[in-house]
């Protein structure tokens, strides 16, 4: 008989995408099939992210109200609705391995992803949302960068994408900048001084600036080097790199995931062999290198020894803090902070390291929500998916009204600013990097 759920902690088995099996769409609906009946009688992460509401929609309305009942067509519904959140693996479901049923519904989901891709089943306007290094470098040449911030500004504009691409015209699409955080970056050395390393750090930081932290908003990176060196760590800002591929990994573009894979840990592996740590300033990013590259690539000894030096900003903060390490000479209190704490830095399992890092601050308190906003990269700038992803941020937005913070904040800028349009009240989040620069008064 079954065990029910299982008291020990969860393993992730090798995504697998190098075996014929990966691919076989027969084995692939058969294992959806089997995955979908096993949450059907289960149920708990209904209201994590559309994919189960979806699901359990689906059950509920057919003849046998029983999986067997839903023509295997609307199983894309289900994928479509996932946006790897990886929440339902790592926070809810009981039947995840070493537990014998074996579910590891994301990974389901990013297998029909990729078998979806292949089969060419995919839309334009998703190959160009998540060409997220080929869009950045054109829309911050200086002369686009106006126009292109000004179209994504414009009603007109907005409505007629909606009809031509399907991206919905209340979206909030991130801004560009000309002056990205490479070009502010040239003329930045790293700090002369030598920091004393402890038994997980090195003291010396290589900064993987990320798209967003290098088109968008670069302020984030800068302001992740200060708080950096006013610690005495050396950064340095990592050349050459390439996008993660999470946005890739996401739409099941394999082969591009792999590309990037090559051109990135090549870099990022010297860089390791020379003694640097490595952080990215967006956890999605970190994720991608701590979990999703080492499931794809188990046997590449590059991917591991990247991933077993790579960082969240905030976990490295408090690993020097552990160590007796950190400046906490703080200058400014913070008062209230509203955080939101992102999905993909939940997953990682390191604990409320933002959290615990800003509560070192004197005067200062931190209210964390739980929540998934329901941004979850490209997902709420899709027309067909932004009503629901601003409806999962409803609960996430309420929480923020009832804090009466005096700032929210949240470590994925981009979930910041799908909070701040679940507000519409004219307020701005503030990076929690940012914020302890300004407690550092630096």
């Amino acid at each position: 008989m079954a065990r029910e759920g299982s008291l020990e902690a969860p393993t992730r088995h090798p995504l697998g995408q190098d075996t014929p099996e990966f691919w076989d769409e027969d084995k692939l609906f058969a294992e959806m099939e089997r995955v979908f009946d096993i949450c059907h009688g289960c149920r708990r992460c209904v209201s994590l992210c559309g994919s189960f509401p979806t699901l359990f929609d689906l059950v509920d309305e057919s003849d046998t109200m029983e999986v067997d009942g839903v023509d295997k067509k609307d199983y894309w519904k289900v994928v479509d609705d996932c946006y790897l959140c990886d929440l339902c693996y790592l926070t809810k479901c009981p039947y995840v391995p070493p537990h014998e049923w074996n579910l590891d519904f994301p990974h389901v989901m990013l297998r029909a992803k990729a078998i979806k891709f292949k089969n060419g089943d995919t839309k334009k306007r998703d190959n160009l949302l998540t060409s997220t290094d080929t869009l950045g470098k054109l829309a911050t040449i200086p002369i686009i960068t106006q126009t292109v911030n000004a179209v994504n500004n414009n009603g007109i504009s907005r409505s007629l994408l909606d009809k031509t691409l399907g991206i919905h015209p209340d979206s909030l699409l991130p801004k560009y900048v000309s002056n990205t955080l490479v070009k502010r970056n040239r003329k930045h050395t790293p700090a002369d001084n030598t920091a004393e390393a402890t038994d997980s750090t090195t003291g010396k930081v290589a900064l993987f600036s990320t798209c967003y932290g290098n088109y968008n908003e670069p302020h984030i990176g800068e302001d992740l080097i200060r708080v950096f060196e006013h610690n005495g760590l050396q950064v340095q800002l990592i050349q050459g790199a390439q996008c993660c591929g999470m946005p890739k990994l996401e739409l099941g573009d394999l082969d591009t995931v792999t590309r990037l894979k090559d051109n990135n840990i090549k870099i990022m592996a010297k860089l390791v062999d020379d003694g640097w740590d490595i952080v990215t300033p967006i956890p999605s990013c970190t994720l991608m290198f701590k979990q999703e590259l080492p499931l794809m690539f188990p046997n590449d000894a590059d991917v591991i020894k990247v991933q077993q030096a790579m960082f969240d900003p905030f976990e490295y903060l408090m690993l020097r803090h552990k160590a007796g390490k950190l400046n906490t000479d703080f200058k400014k209190p913070l008062g209230k902070i509203s955080y939101h704490v992102a999905c993909h830095q939940r997953v990682q399992r390191i604990g409320m390291k933002t959290r615990d890092t800003l509560e070192l601050i004197p005067d200062t308190e931190v209210l964390p929500i739980e929540r998934c906003s329901g941004h979850d990269g490209t997902y709420t700038f899709k027309s067909e998916c932004h009503d629901t992803a601003m409806k999962i941020c409803k609960p996430v937005v309420n929480r923020v009204k009832q804090s009466g913070a005096d700032v929210y904040t949240s470590d994925c800028a981009m979930a910041g600013h799908h909070i701040e349009a679940g507000l519409a009240d004219g307020s701005k989040p503030e990076h929690p990097i940012s914020l302890v620069r300004r407690a550092y008064d630096i």
